[in-house]
């Protein structure tokens, strides 16, 4: 099985307030995309490819209302809370914070856990108190992982080495396994490789022979499909196509000069390219 992933981040945010979406209104914004594409995605088959879109909370509504009885389009949410709801005890007493629960409730079959700028997050606020020990992220996002899989959910559950950390990838890597998905149902897991050393402006792309080292190696530790984090676009569609140990990829932009945004026909081609090489 094949999968791919889109994280739209805050792309909801409109262009003349800093942001890239250049698309539509944001009231508009969650079905516009589901409606811009999921005609499309039936040209490929639901038995070998799966479609994710994990948006901001705001627009899942909307997403789920403009999906099509039958829809290959899934749609997922970005991280859920360490603790969840429970019937005849906590009623979902979480403030600011998103439980499974309420983001099953709202249409997700997926959640994204673990992707870089979430681990980041948590890592400036546990240096706040003190704590600076990697196992401590691991382990509140192991929590996060068994409360979406307690409500239903499916998990893409991020790894990657930051610069500093790529003469020990595999110490780093390894315990992002060991310890993040201690007890879950890897049945319900795929995992994406983010290399963080190679990604942003200016950073020179991980090339075909570490992301091939890196996917043999996480397949070594855990039986999961393993996608490839740092961005499916079309000038790399190909090369991870050729790659065997690589099952999909997680798309975010698809435009990364000039009016650079997300945009539904590049996403489609993007798709073509890696599913048609």
């Amino acid at each position: 099985m094949k999968h791919v992933f889109l994280n739209l981040k805050r792309f909801d945010v409109p262009a003349k307030a800093g942001g890239v979406n250049r698309l539509t209104s944001p009231a508009e914004w969650g079905s516009f995309l589901v409606k811009a594409t999921q005609n499309e995605l039936t040209a490929f088959d639901p038995a070998q490819v799966e479609f994710v879109d994990f948006f901001p909370e705001a627009h899942l509504i909307p997403a789920a209302a403009a999906r099509q009885t039958g829809s290959v389009v899934q749609l997922g949410c970005q991280g859920v809370y360490r603790e969840n709801v429970s019937a005849g005890g906590n009623f979902g007493a979480f403030t600011s914070c998103r439980p499974a629960a309420a983001a099953a409730a709202l249409g997700c079959s997926w959640a994204l856990i673990g992707h870089c700028e979430e681990r980041g997050e948590k890592a400036g606020v546990l240096a706040e108190a003190g704590v600076t020990d990697n196992a401590a992220v691991n382990r509140i996002l192991n929590r996060e992982i068994l409360c979406a899989q307690a409500s239903g959910m499916k998990v893409l559950y991020c790894v990657g080495e930051k610069a500093e950390e790529q003469a020990d990838w595999k110490g780093v890597l390894g315990a992002q396994l060991r310890i993040g998905l201690a007890g879950v149902d890897l049945s319900r897991v795929v995992v994406a490789y983010e290399p963080v050393w190679s990604i942003g402006p200016g950073k020179t792309p991980a090339d075909r022979p570490y992301i091939e080292k890196i996917a043999r190696f996480i397949k070594e530790q855990v039986p999961v499909d393993v996608v490839y984090g740092g961005g499916l676009k079309s000038d790399n569609a190909a090369m991870l196509a050729s790659i065997p140990e690589i099952d999909g990829g997680l798309i975010a932009l698809t435009r990364f000069s000039g009016e650079i945004g997300f945009y539904p026909e590049e996403y489609l081609e993007i798709i073509r390219l890696y599913l048609n090489a």
